[in-house]
């Protein structure tokens, strides 16, 4: 698998596939059987993910600085999960961080099998009639790729998220190294998926007391705006951690009350998957603004007026955002 890997770079580009390969056209479920398929492909791709890191070789490249890296796995995952998505899927648009071809790959990163569990629940009413060539998919192959070449393993993700009419309407989250410190008997890597409407799973949903503010943050991409925009919450606690998957998946689990990124840098697929699920479950994630995040396939990726996210209470966590800050940050 290390070998395969191609050192390719570029900007990410909109991968739109119109060909005839397994005819899986619309149809009423089409939404429910991507959720099934991209989860069974995130799957691979935690298995891929610590292929790479076992076989002691990153192949890490710098794309734009030390604080932009690329690595075998953001490679082959990308190409994993946009190939074998294509295949069964072909009139999707494919949008991913890497400027990979995926249109012949190698038949070890096809996965075309789908949850058999996704697929017990019915599609909500009101996306029953999508059709293929209206859902966007947005893909970051290693969300927390500098932790990840840094052994901070528990931060890393790997995102898929679904986009229709502009919102994420669904997302699947892959942890390959869950549970990676509890010992060699335990279960290694877990998938969390949700949709707007069915709900999320794959998680135990918890909240952070009522009345204690831990943020959690950026940990590589701080700044004086960033910290200040902290600092007029007067939290409880800040936690500074790798990847948006990573800090959907804190506030969902107890871990923090609020995620806050006063800052340009984000991109769509980070926040395409981890707003879908979060939404699911009943939490909000926009701009710092408070303006939702479009995912139409012409938008631009840059998430440039930052993030505020929070499963309850995002409306005390938005009336602390300072002006100033809020004056920095243009939509």
């Amino acid at each position: 698998m290390i070998a395969a890997a191609r050192h390719l770079l570029g900007a990410a580009s909109v991968c739109q596939i119109r060909r005839a390969a397994i005819n899986m056209s619309s149809t009423p479920n089409v939404l429910m059987r991507l959720v099934a398929t991209a989860y069974s492909v995130a799957e691979k791709s935690g298995v891929i993910v610590r292929n790479i890191m076992s076989g002691g070789d990153l192949g890490i490249v710098e794309k734009t600085g030390a604080n932009d890296l690329q690595t075998a796995a953001d490679r082959l995952v990308q190409q994993s999960i946009c190939s074998s998505l294509a295949k069964k899927f072909p009139q999707i648009t494919l949008i991913g961080e890497e400027d990979l071809p995926y249109e012949e790959v190698e038949d070890g990163l096809i996965e075309l099998g789908q949850s058999e569990d996704v697929l017990k629940y019915p599609c909500p009413p009101q996306y029953t009639n999508i059709k293929e060539e209206e859902l966007v998919v947005w893909v970051d192959p290693l969300d927390g790729t500098k932790e990840y070449t840094e052994g901070l393993l528990d931060h890393v993700t790997v995102l898929i998220g679904i986009a229709y009419e502009g919102k994420a309407i669904a997302g699947v989250i892959n942890q390959p190294y869950y549970n990676y410190q509890a010992g060699n008997d335990a279960v290694l890597g877990r998938t969390i998926w949700g949709v707007l409407g069915v709900g999320a799973f794959g998680f135990e949903l918890k909240e952070v007391p009522d009345g204690t503010h831990i943020i959690t943050t950026t940990r590589s991409h701080s700044s004086k705006q960033v910290n200040d925009c902290i600092a007029a919450i007067n939290p409880d606690k800040v936690i500074r951690v790798g990847g948006a998957g990573n800090k959907i998946i804190q506030l969902i689990e107890g871990q923090a009350s609020a995620y806050v990124f006063a800052s340009p840098g984000c991109k769509k697929w980070d926040t395409c998957a981890p707003e879908a699920i979060l939404h699911a479950v009943g939490g909000k994630l926009t701009d710092i603004h408070g303006n939702p995040f479009e995912y139409q396939k012409d938008v631009k990726h840059m998430n440039s007026a930052g993030v505020l996210a929070a499963l309850r209470n995002f409306n005390y966590y938005a009336s602390r955002v300072p002006d100033s800050v809020k004056q920095a940050l243009v939509p």
